[in-house]
Formats: C-alpha cells, sequence, structure tokens
C-alpha cells in the first residue's frame, strides 16, 4: 500500500511474473545441472578415447553457453523487472532481509560466467585436468547461486521460527531449505539430461547420437529417482495451510499437478523408450516433445509453490496485495484510503465510492485478479452475486476461501468494493437492502445458551426493567469472571434485554429473511441456484439445514453455513424449493 501498482487488469501481473520465472527456472536449473553434465561426458569422452564424444561435448558447451549466459541472464533480469513492477513491497522486504545473500550470489554468478567463458574456448586448448578442473569450478559456483536463492524462496513460504525471532540465518535456514535444496539440485541434474537428449538429437553422427541419447536418458532417468523422495520431504514440512492446499483444497493447485503428472509420465516414457531401450527413435520432434514435457512439468511445479503461499506472498508476512499482516487491524481501523499513499479517493461520498471501490480493487484485488482475462477473472468469479450478496462475500470471504487474504479496511471502503464491481463491471443495481433486525431468542440462543436455560434466566431477572437487564449486560464480567460483557449492537442489546424480560413483543418485528438473497450472499460465489436441484433432491427441509451446517464433512473445500438461524432456516426453505419440495 506504500507503493503504486502497474495496473494491466486484462492480463494480470500474477501472469507475465508466471511466464517470465516458468522459462528462467527451465533454464537456470539447467545452467546448475548441465555443468556437472558436460564435466562427465567430457570424461567419457577421454576415458573411451572418443574424438566424436568430445566434438559432441564441445558442441553442447556452446549451446550451453548461449542458452544459459544469454536467455537465462535476460530472463534473471526480466524476473527482477517485473516483481519490481507488480509487487515493490515484497522485493524490498526480500532485498533488505537478505541483502548479504543477494550479494554473495552476484559473486557467485560472476564466477560462473567467467569459467563457462573459459571451459568453452579453452576446449581442447588446455590439458583436460586443468580444462575439467575449470568445469568442476563453474559447477561449484553455480550450485552455490541455487543454494543462496533457494534459501530466500523457500522463506517466502516457509518463513518458520524466523516469525518469532527474526535475523538472516534463522530465515535463511527454514523449514524447507535442505529438501527443497536437494530436490532442486537433482532436478537440475535431470534437466541437464534432458538438454542432452535435445544436442544428441541433432547429432548426425548415428553412433555419437546413440551412445549420448542413452547416457542421457541414464543421467536423467537417476536423477528423477533420486529427487522423488526429496519432494516428498518437501511437501511433508509445509505447514498446515500450505499443506492443505497442496492435498486439494485449492481447485487450481489440483489442475496444475494433474498437467504435472501427466507431463511427467510423458518424459518418464521418453526417457526409457527413446532414451534408454530404444536410443535410435531419438529424432527432433522426440527430442523436442521430451523438452515440452519437462517444461511443463517444471511449470507445475512452480506454479504450485507460488499458490502454496496464497494468501501470502512472504508466509506469515505479507499478503499477497501488498499488506503486512501485523498492519492489517490498524489499517482497518482508520481505513485503507487513508492509509494508502497512491489513491486519489480517500474520502468516501456518494459521487466517489465507485471511483474508490476501483482503487480499492487494484490494491486490494489485482494481486491475483484479473478484469476479463483468462486467471481468476473477477467478472466470471462473481456473476452470479448481488450487490448486497457481494458486501456480504467480502466480509468474510478469507473464511469460506482461506487463500484469499482478507479485505483490509471499513465496512464503507468494503461496500464501496462491492458497488464497483455490481455495479462498474456487471451493470447491476447497487441498493441497500433493509437491515436485518434479529430476535432476542435468536441472540440468546447465540450467546447465553451454551451456560444457561431461558426460562430459568428470565425468572431470575423478574423485577427488572429492561433499562436495567441492558445495563448489567454491559458489565457481565463483574457478576462472573467467566462471563464477558455482551459485544453486540445496541439494537441487538435491546432485543436480548426484552426477550430476558419477558416482553420480546414490544421489539420491533423482524423482516422476514429472503431465502434467495442468502442464497446469493453465501452460496453463488460457486453455486448457481439451477445446479442445487440434483444434490438436495429428496431430501427434506430438517436435512438440508442438517448439511448446512456440515459442509465440510460435504466438501472440504466448504465451511459450514455462518449465517444466523433465521437464515439457515430461510436457506433451507429456498433450497427446498429449488429442489422442488415444499413451498
Amino acid at each position: 500500500m506504500n507503493f503504486p501498482v502497474w495496473y494491466l487488469p486484462g492480463i494480470g501481473g500474477g501472469f507475465l511474473i508466471a511466464l517470465i520465472a516458468v522459462l528462467h527456472v527451465f533454464v537456470s536449473h539447467f545452467a546448475v545441472g548441465g555443468g556437472l553434465y558436460l564435466i562427465y561426458a567430457e570424461k567419457k569422452g577421454l576415458s573411451e578415447n572418443n574424438e566424436g564424444i568430445l566434438a559432441f561435448t564441445q558442441r553442447h558447451a556452446r549451446f550451453f553457453l548461449l542458452l544459459t549466459m544469454v536467455f537465462g541472464s535476460i530472463t534473471g533480469v526480466g524476473i527482477w523487472f517485473i516483481i519490481a513492477l507488480i509487487n515493490p513491497a515484497a522485493t524490498s522486504f526480500l532485498i533488505h532481509t537478505f541483502v548479504f545473500g543477494w550479494a554473495a550470489e552476484w559473486v557467485f554468478f560472476l564466477v560462473e560466467i567467467v569459467a563457462a567463458f573459459v571451459y568453452f574456448y579453452f576446449f581442447g586448448r588446455m590439458d583436460s585436468a586443468t580444462h575439467l578442473k575449470i568445469g568442476w569450478m563453474y559447477f561449484f559456483a553455480a550450485w552455490m547461486s541455487l543454494l543462496l536463492i533457494n534459501g530466500i524462496i523457500c522463506f517466502m513460504l516457509t518463513p518458520g521460527d524466523w516469525l518469532n525471532e527474526q535475523g538472516f540465518w534463522r530465515g535463511f535456514f527454514n523449514p524447507s531449505f535442505w529438501p527443497s535444496l536437494f530436490f532442486r539440485t537433482f532436478v537440475s541434474i535431470m534437466l541437464a539430461g534432458c538438454y542432452g537428449y535435445l544436442t544428441a538429437s541433432w547429432t548426425r553422427d548415428q553412433q555419437v547420437r546413440e551412445a549420448m541419447t542413452r547416457f542421457s536418458g541414464k543421467w536423467a532417468l537417476a536423477a528423477l529417482l533420486l529427487a522423488a523422495p526429496f519432494g516428498v520431504w518437501y511437501v511433508l514440512v509445509l505447514p498446515e495451510p500450505a499443506l492443505s492446499l497442496v492435498l486439494g483444497k485449492s481447485p487450481t493447485i489440483v489442475v496444475s499437478m494433474q498437467w504435472g503428472i501427466g507431463a511427467l509420465v510423458g518424459f518418464l516414457a521418453i526417457t526409457l523408450i527413446a532414451g534408454i531401450l530404444r536410443p535410435g527413435w531419438n529424432m527432433k520432434p522426440v527430442a523436442g516433445a521430451a523438452m515440452l514435457c519437462a517444461l511443463v512439468a517444471m511449470g507445475s511445479f512452480e506454479w504450485i509453490r507460488e499458490a502454496a503461499r496464497r494468501p501470502y506472498v512472504i508466509g506469515g508476512v505479507m499478503y499477497s496485495n501488498m499488506i503486512n499482516k501485523a498492519d492489517a487491524a490498524e489499517i482497518s481501523a482508520a481505513g485503507f484510503l487513508k492509509s494508502a499513499v497512491w489513491v486519489q479517493n480517500r474520502e468516501l461520498s456518494a459521487t466517489t465510492q465507485r471511483a474508490a471501490g476501483r482503487e480499492l480493487f487494484i490494491h486490494q484485488c489485482y494481486a491475483c485478479h484479473t478484469i476479463g482475462g483468462k486467471n481468476n477473472d473477477i467478472v466470471r468469479a462473481t456473476a452470479r452475486m448481488s450487490y448486497p450478496a457481494l458486501d456480504s462475500y467480502i466480509a468474510r470471504m478469507h473464511e469460506s476461501r482461506p487463500f484469499m487474504p482478507p479485505f483490509v479496511g471499513t465496512e464503507a471502503e468494503r461496500k464501496a468494493l462491492a458497488a464497483y464491481i455490481a455495479g462498474d463491471l456487471h451493470g447491476k443495481e447497487v441498493k441497500e437492502t433493509a437491515e436485518k433486525v434479529v430476535s432476542g431468542k435468536a441472540l440468546f440462543e447465540g450467546n447465553c445458551s451454551s451456560c444457561h436455560v431461558a426460562g430459568e434466566l428470565v425468572e431470575s431477572m423478574q423485577g427488572q426493567s429492561p433499562e436495567e437487564i441492558s445495563e448489567t449486560l454491559g458489565r457481565l464480567n463483574e457478576i462472573s469472571e467467566e462471563m464477558v460483557p455482551f459485544a453486540g449492537s445496541d439494537e441487538e442489546r435491546r432485543l436480548l434485554s426484552l426477550f430476558l424480560h419477558g416482553s420480546e413483543e414490544q421489539a420491533a418485528a423482524a423482516p422476514t429473511i429472503d431465502g434467495a438473497e442468502v442464497f446469493a450472499g453465501h452460496c453463488s460465489a460457486c453455486h448457481a441456484p439451477e445446479d442445487m436441484a440434483g444434490p438436495i433432491a429428496g431430501k427434506a427441509r430438517q436435512e438440508i439445514a442438517d448439511m448446512l451446517g456440515k459442509l465440510n464433512e460435504l466438501n472440504e473445500e466448504m465451511q459450514p453455513f455462518a449465517g444466523s438461524a433465521e437464515e439457515k432456516e430461510a436457506l433451507s426453505v429456498y433450497l427446498e424449493t429449488l429442489a422442488g419440495g415444499a413451498k
């Protein structure tokens, strides 16, 4: 909220980060494992005294140098550029927290560059022992770069004890550091085999092509098998919220995982069949298919890792929309628009409500949502929701969707955001509904019935006026330290006081609650009314009400209905009507 936002509503900043990052990671991991591959390919040629294999290694070194030092470096700079534009707050935080780590990584990268150039340009021009030492120098520097960056990106997912006691090393050696380091190391080695497989497909010498194809296939397969247990370890050290998302609570992660598993199976099939068993089948299209499978698998892993952090960009510290978790309550009390730096509308009025809502969308929703785009389109996601439903949903979206940050701001700002989405994006009517007044009996059941029986409590308060009872409700902690003062609104306290006085009929009659409105506010984000007939067909109203109280048992992605008893009853009646039941 202290930085401007580069606003691209139709594309979304997250998509641009993912596009650049996945391509860079696919090449940068090759830059690590490829150094080791070159060493052992050269050693194979030397041990077998095979000039063809040595010539292959030199050609592969040229390809390696151009791809990693040109494309890899450009995309590396591209990542810094795009994250500084899309999420400058997180970028600044990571630089300031790990400045020594970044400085050390840039030193090792410089060593990589020098060693890579020396290795290629002095191939065959220096004795083999010294040349191999240059290769080892390169690999060590590249692996140290991986180690340093690994510690920082793992911190973003699993900060661990750093949250309680900050410090460079405490954050760097976080819970997922070691499993991720070994997993990425072996994945890097696996990708080196995949790239070697591609270079082999361009080799004209049939004998060399088959020899290096089989070498690359065995190399990739062995590395993949070694990476597997560290991948499992990586998943097991995730904190519970991230683990639940990875294991199926996030629909986007489920889809990404399906793509990743499919790509991995394809890569395995190509490696085993056309790489090891039948190396003669390694033609350019086959090698290209293997590369595509590896890219999709790597992209899937990176997408899942990023998505598992939600609702944070830095776990437990900063939400994905650049709001610090520790500041959220204070900002909500003061108002987001008054606290933010880069907004125009600081005061809300009838004329500025929609414009302020747009700014709230940019600062709090755009980090994950697009407008009419392919990725998390807010228009599509809210198509069935009315203005009141949106207002209700925004207030509790972090409860029903734990991977979404909570809305930070005042009630008026929340309504402004709902008005912008409903009015400007959907062209729907923006109109406040009459405030729902609940009964004193419902307030008693929600606040008192766990310890008290209504009849006995009413009898004990005979002789007290409703005003006296209301005053008592405000100091319950003085009567018993096990109780807390009633925390409802003045109107709710009045209704509860009348109920305890035994004269609730004096209260204003509660208006009828519209079940369709309750459905819109609690269910329409995921369900359409016409889709509900099947799941509840043949069920009585009470059965439906019981289902609403245990939705998490029916589907772990849902939460039990959190409305009042009257709202649950109205929703049950509405759902029964949808299923063709009593009206």
